[in-house]
C-alpha cells in the first residue's frame, strides 16, 4: 500500500540538496545526484546526507511511478503512466544499486536512534528490491485481482478533483492508455514464452472483467465515472467540453486498445497460461517462493515451519469454535454448523444497500470506542463504499483503500456486494474492525500523519505489520463491546481461522504439492465461509504466493509483544500507550518492531511508580 505524501520542494535547500538535485527529472539527472551523495560531495553530516538520500529516492520513485504518486497524493506526473518497456524495466533494475552505494558511504554509528531505524528500514527495502530483481514479477502484471484494466479506472478515480486542469490531466492519461496497453501485452507475451503466467484456472473471469469496461454507452463505463461529478469551480461550458473530450478519448483511444487486450486475453493468454498452480513450478520457483515468504513475513521461517504453525492454530481455533457452537444451542456437529451458517436466510441481507448500511453502522459504533484504546487518533476520515462492479465477481470480501489528504480524498473501506447470499451478517463486525477502525484506516492514516520521519517510512507496505495489525484489531472487538452475539463471536473466530488456514494452504500449494481442490476442501472443512468466498480466496493465494502468510504471522508477533508488555509492566501497563508506541513510526519488519517495543517496555519499567 502507498499513501499520503507531502513534499515541500521549497524546503530542499534546508536539506542541503544542490539546486540541480532538487529538480532532477531524467534518469541521467538522478544518476548524477546519487553519485554526488555517494561521493560525499558538498558539505553535510552523515545524518544530513541520509535525509538527502531519502528525499532524492522518494522523488525518483514518484517520477518512475506516476500512478504511485497519484495514490499517495503527490502532485505532478498526473498526465502519464509508468514506462513498462523492456528497456525501462532493465534500467530500473540496474538503478537499484545506486541508493546502496550512498548507504555504504554513511557512518551508521554517527546517527541518532530514530535515524538508525530509518537507515535500517531503507536499507532492507533496497536490498529486498535487489534480491527480487532476479525474478520476473513484471511478467505477472495481470490477473483476476488486478492489472491495467483495473488500475486505469481506479487511478482516474483517485486523482485530484479541485480544478478543470485535474480533469484535463485525466484525459491526457486516457489518451496515453494505448502505449500502456501495448507495453503490458508485450510483457505478458514474454511471460507466455517463458512459462511464467498466473495459473489458467484463476484467469477464468479475466477477459470478462475487461469486457465489462467496454459498455455500449461509454458514459456508463467505469472509465468515465470520475467525470460524472465535476467541482463547482468548473463552469458548465468547461464541464461539457471536458466530458466530450473524455468520451472521445474513451471511445477512440481506450476502447480499441482494451478490445485488443480482451482478444489477446481470451484467444491467446488464458488458453496458453500454465495449468499447474504452484509458485515452485515456475523457473527458479522454489527460490522465488522462499523469497516471497521472507518478504511478506519479514522472518526467516521456512514454508514447512509456517505450515506447522498453521496446523497448530487451526486446532486451537477449532476448539474455540466448538465452544461457541455449543453456546448457540445448535444440534449437530461443527461441519453441520458451517452449512447452517452458509445457508440459513436469516444470516443474509437481500439488498446491497442494507449490507452497506450494516457496515456503516458497525463502523460508527467502532469510532466511538477508539479513545478507550488509543491516545492518538488520525485526522483523516473514512467511508464505506461497494466494490466496483467490474471487479466484484473475482474480488475478495472487502479491502481498504488509503486516502490522501492533499487530494481531499478520504480512506475507503470497500465492501463486496456481489452475490449477497455469500455475505453473512455474522462476519461484518470482525471485517469492519479489520478494514476500517481500529484496523487499516487507523494504522495507515496515523502513519501518513507522523511528523519528522522520511516519506518512504510513512507509506511503508510491510505486509506482516499492516495485515498483522488488521488481524490483531479484530481481536480488540471484545474490548470495544462487540461480539455480544455468539454468532458474531463465531464470525471473529471464522476470520482468525481463515488466516490460520492460509498458513496451511499457501505453503501447501506452493511448496508441498497440494492441489487447488485439496486446498478448497481443507478450507471448507475448517471454516464457515461461503463456497464462493473460499474459491475466490484460494485463487487469490495461488496468484499472490506468500502474501497471505503475513496476516497470522504478524498478529502472533503483536499479540506476543502485548502479552510481554502486560507481564513486564503489571499494573503500570497502559494499553493506550502500548498501541500509540506500536504505531508511532509506521509499518516495519517484525524483528525491528520487537526491538523497539522491548526498548519501550524497558523505558516504562524505569519510570518510578506514580510518574508518567
Amino acid at each position: 500500500m502507498k499513501w499520503l505524501v507531502t513534499v515541500v520542494m521549497s524546503a530542499v535547500w534546508t536539506l542541503g540538496l544542490a539546486a540541480d538535485d532538487a529538480v532532477a527529472k531524467s534518469p541521467a539527472d538522478f544518476d548524477a545526484a546519487y553519485a554526488r551523495l555517494a561521493a560525499k560531495s558538498g558539505p553535510g553530516s552523515d545524518a544530513r546526507r541520509l535525509r538527502q538520500l531519502f528525499d532524492l529516492d522518494w522523488r525518483y520513485q514518484m517520477a518512475e511511478s506516476p500512478e504511485t504518486a497519484t495514490y499517495v497524493g503527490q502532485p505532478g506526473g498526473s498526465r502519464s503512466w509508468s514506462d513498462l518497456s523492456r528497456s525501462a524495466l532493465d534500467r530500473r533494475k540496474r538503478e537499484l544499486q545506486r541508493p546502496l552505494a550512498v548507504l555504504n558511504s554513511i557512518d551508521r554509528s554517527a546517527l541518532s536512534t530514530d535515524e538508525r531505524l530509518s537507515f535500517d528500514l531503507f536499507q532492507r527495502l533496497v536490498k529486498e528490491g535487489v534480491e527480487a530483481s532476479r525474478f520476473h514479477d513484471e511478467w505477472l502484471t495481470i490477473n483476476q485481482l488486478g492489472g491495467l484494466h483495473q488500475d486505469v479506472p481506479q487511478t482516474l478515480q483517485l486523482m485530484e478533483t479541485a480544478r478543470a486542469s485535474d480533469f484535463d490531466d485525466r484525459i491526457a492519461r486516457l489518451e496515453a492508455v494505448g502505449a500502456l496497453t501495448d507495453q503490458a501485452i508485450a510483457l505478458l507475451r514474454d511471460g507466455l514464452a517463458h512459462g511464467v503466467t498466473p495459473p489458467q484456472v484463476t484467469l477464468r473471469d479475466l477477459p470478462g472483467q475487461v469486457e465489462s469496461l467496454l459498455t455500449e454507452d461509454p458514459r456508463r463505463s467505469a472509465l468515465f465515472r470520475s467525470f460524472e461529478n465535476l467541482p463547482r469551480s468548473v463552469s458548465a461550458s468547461e464541464a461539457e467540453e471536458l466530458r466530450s473530450r473524455a468520451l472521445a478519448a474513451i471511445t477512440n483511444r481506450v476502447y480499441p486498445k482494451f478490445r485488443e487486450l480482451h482478444r489477446f486475453l481470451a484467444a491467446e493468454y488464458v488458453p496458453g497460461a500454465r495449468t499447474n498452480i504452484a509458485c515452485s513450478a515456475l523457473p527458479e520457483g522454489a527460490a522465488w517462493y522462499a523469497r516471497r515468504v521472507r518478504h511478506y513475513t519479514t522472518t526467516d521461517l521456512t514454508p514447512k515451519e509456517i505450515h506447522e504453525i498453521g496446523l497448530s492454530e487451526v486446532r486451537r481455533i477449532r476448539a474455540a469454535m466448538e465452544d461457541i457452537r455449543k453456546q448457540t444451542g445448535f444440534q449437530g456437529d461443527l461441519a453441520a454448523f458451517f452449512v447452517h451458517l452458509r445457508t440459513h436466510p436469516d444470516f443474509f441481507y437481500t439488498r446491497a444497500s442494507e449490507l452497506l448500511a450494516g457496515y456503516r453502522d458497525v463502523a460508527k459504533r467502532a469510532d466511538e470506542q477508539l479513545p478507550r484504546l488509543f491516545g492518538k487518533l488520525p485526522r483523516l476520515p473514512y467511508g464505506v463504499s461497494p466494490v466496483p462492479s467490474y471487479s466484484e465477481r473475482s474480488q475478495t470480501t472487502a479491502y481498504y483503500q488509503p486516502g490522501a489528504g492533499s487530494f481531499g480524498r478520504p480512506g475507503t473501506f470497500f465492501a463486496n456486494t456481489y452475490q449477497l447470499n455469500s455475505r453473512p451478517k455474522w462476519e461484518m463486525e470482525a471485517l469492519t474492525l479489520h478494514e476500517a477502525v481500529p484496523g487499516h484506516h487507523l494504522q495507515i492514516a496515523l502513519a501518513q500523519e507522523i511528523e519528522g520521519i522520511p516519506e518512504f517510512q510513512k507509506h511503508a507496505e510491510t505486509t506482516a505489520f499492516v495485515e498483522g495489525w488488521g488481524l490483531y484489531s479484530e481481536s480488540l472487538g471484545e474490548e470495544m463491546g462487540f461480539y455480544q452475539d455468539p454468532y458474531s463471536k463465531f464470525g471473529q473466530l471464522t476470520y482468525e481461522m481463515w488466516r490460520a488456514i492460509r498458513l496451511v494452504v499457501d505453503t501447501g500449494m506452493h511448496a508441498m504439492g497440494w492441489s487447488r481442490d485439496r486446498a478448497i476442501r481443507y478450507f471448507k472443512d475448517n471454516a464457515g465461509k461461503s463456497e464462493h468466498d473460499i474459491e475466490v480466496e484460494i485463487d487469490r493465494y495461488i496468484v499472490w504466493p506468500g502474501q497471505a502468510l503475513a496476516y497470522k504471522i504478524g498478529q502472533l508477533k503483536i499479540r506476543e509483544l502485548r502479552t510481554l508488555a502486560t507481564a513486564e509492566l503489571g499494573s503500570r501497563f497502559d494499553v493506550r500507550a502500548f498501541h500509540d508506541e506500536l504505531l508511532s513510526r509506521g509499518a516495519m519488519p517484525l524483528d525491528l518492531l520487537e526491538v523497539r517495543m522491548r526498548e519501550w517496555i524497558a523505558r516504562q519499567k524505569a519510570v518510578p511508580v506514580g510518574e508518567k
